[in-house]
């Protein structure tokens, strides 16, 4: 038994086992849980010489898991680029834009985060470009939605970008136009990616240390919310070679596990696919896990680029019967999954519409009668998922992966009922069906596309399925809805096994990761209204506390 270095007692320990067991005390030692029980049961076994710590009655739970993050571009957000809320007008941005020009160093592009996905009308204008044109000048501008998948650039980074040269659309994006063919620095999917190619050539990519003092502080803002394990959604080289560099210099304060991309049509990565996922064994280390490939198999519906098994709304641009379609035919990414399985690793796959749904859950089907039964799959997001698919994530062995936190009315969704038709827009996210039928779920945050990775809000929305601030009222398919218990265990035991780490995290018990929380108020004994407002007053990873409250 490992040396009890470290004593918790007098506390509501939620372990969060199988038996849901609610303990006293626990010992700590070498970063693991020595033991768990009752005051008197690890008093006694501690005995002297170890740090004791009363914790007055608070409560205790483990640590918090995201399954799905882009931790590093948040990171790097909140040092190096401009940030507005999505709900900032045309004239904020423009305005926010022109003020971070003004800092800016000699061949340096403003970049900056997040527009709202319902002002795609707005920006599609030569109107709005002029005013971003006449606030930034020769100052090249890139600026991202809540998506993440589409920009808005001025025109001096789409000449940089080569958009003003094109003669049609890139494949797998889209240029939006003004009425006379002019480009108005709306671009969708992979035509971002071409001005945001263009800008890593001119500037680089980043080294080092600037990658992972992003890493290091997305993991610093993770503690802030009880989080201490985390799935990055979109891995690259760089960023796996700083979390590398941060483990090795005793500074990786995470459990973190990479989905190495396979494609890319918003980024501009350019290594990537089997190169990638090739190297990805040379990243391991102690507390990184290059354990996942990461594909896109659609975009996002917003920009009608989600793939479905029945129509958007009909537009202007797209006709009666446009459905979106995915990234790759089902046997290219047959091919993908047969690799994963070949390299011992999983697959996160990005799917928001329930065409794309159904394709990953065939293939599976197929690997599944061929005895890959062990490669863990996740379908990110999986807004829609068509009612006959439901049962089968938990036939298959398939997780659903559910982010960001859309199940209650709010400000995508509204961006969703305006391209999708009722009662269809608001069948999001069926977690009561998918748990009935045996489906893992993981929650996940898709921050920055969410503007914070705060668990405790989703939680709320999870059990109530209404919005968490108030400001969008009614519920979104209400009856959906899960217990409490199933909903904490969405972000604790639910994603630990998801992500292969459920002997380690997810729950307090001997043998595991000693990662927790410390909460003013038992969840289970308390008024649900104030779920959402939870907040950690204490970060624990490893047996060391990595945050406290102010």
């Amino acid at each position: 038994m490992e040396a009890i270095e470290h004593v918790v007692w007098n506390a509501t320990i939620l372990t969060m086992d199988d038996e849901d067991t609610v303990a006293e005390a626990m010992a700590i030692g070498g970063g693991r849980i020595v033991a768990v029980g009752s005051n008197e049961e690890i008093l006694q076994l501690a005995g002297e010489g170890n740090a004791r710590r009363d914790l007055r009655g608070l409560t205790v739970m483990p640590g918090l898991i995201d399954t799905h993050n882009h931790h590093n571009l948040a990171g790097e957000a909140d040092l190096y680029r401009l940030n507005f809320p999505p709900t900032a007008s045309i004239e904020e941005i423009v305005q926010s834009t022109s003020e971070w020009a003004k800092q800016l160093g000699p061949g340096e592009w403003v970049l900056g985060e997040t527009w709202g996905s319902g002002r795609y009308g707005e920006l599609s204008t030569s109107e709005a470009l002029q005013k971003l044109d006449a606030a930034t000048g020769n100052i090249p501008v890139l600026l991202t939605d809540d998506s993440h998948h589409n920009k808005w650039a001025n025109s001096e980074a789409m000449r940089r970008g080569g958009i003003f040269a094109l003669e049609s659309d890139p494949p797998g994006g889209h240029v939006v136009r003004d009425i006379e063919g002019r480009p108005t620095g709306l671009l969708i999917e992979t035509a971002g990616a071409l001005v945001e190619q263009a800008r890593l050539k001119e500037t680089g990519v980043p080294k080092v240390d600037h990658v992972s003092a992003s890493s290091e502080r997305a993991i610093q803002m993770l503690h802030e919310f009880g989080v201490t394990a985390f799935q990055d959604a979109a891995t690259t080289r760089e960023i796996m070679a700083g979390l590398k560099t941060l483990d090795s210099q005793g500074r990786l304060k995470a459990w973190v596990v990479s989905s190495m991309l396979v494609n890319d049509f918003i980024f501009g990565t350019e290594f990537l696919g089997e190169p990638l996922l090739s190297s990805g064994e040379q990243h391991r280390t102690v507390h990184h896990r290059p354990d996942f490939a990461k594909i896109f198999l659609d975009g996002v519906p917003p920009s009608r680029t989600g793939a479905f098994l029945e129509p958007y709304i009909p537009d202007d641009v797209h006709g009666h019967n446009h459905c979106g379609g995915t990234t790759m035919p089902i046997e290219e990414l047959e091919t993908w999954l047969r690799r994963c399985a070949e390299l011992g690793i999983g697959a996160k796959i990005h799917c928001t519409g329930d065409a794309s749904v159904r394709a990953v859950l065939d293939v599976v089907e197929k690997l599944r009668r061929d005895d890959i039964t062990d490669m863990k799959v996740h379908i990110a997001h999986g807004s829609y998922t068509h009612p006959n698919d439901v049962a089968r994530y938990g036939q298959l062995d398939v997780v659903a992966e559910i982010s960001p936190a859309l199940w209650y009315p709010g400000v995508i969704v509204e961006a969703l009922r305006s391209v999708l038709p009722e009662p269809r827009a608001s069948r999001i996210h069926p977690n009561r069906d998918l748990l009935d039928t045996g489906a893992t779920l993981a929650g996940g945050s898709d921050w920055p596309v969410s503007e914070d990775p705060n668990p405790w809000p989703a939680i709320y929305g999870l059990v109530t399925r209404r919005n968490p601030t108030g400001e969008f009222q009614g519920t979104l398919w209400p009856e959906q809805a899960i217990t409490l218990n199933e909903a904490l265990r969405v972000y604790t035991t639910g994603p630990a096994e998801a992500m292969g780490l459920d002997d380690t995290i997810g729950r307090l018990a001997p043998g595991y990761s000693a990662d927790f929380l410390v909460l003013e108020k038992n969840p289970f004994t308390t008024d649900l209204e104030e779920i959402k407002d939870f907040t950690a007053l204490e970060t624990w990873f490893s047996g060391d506390q990595v945050y406290a409250k102010k």
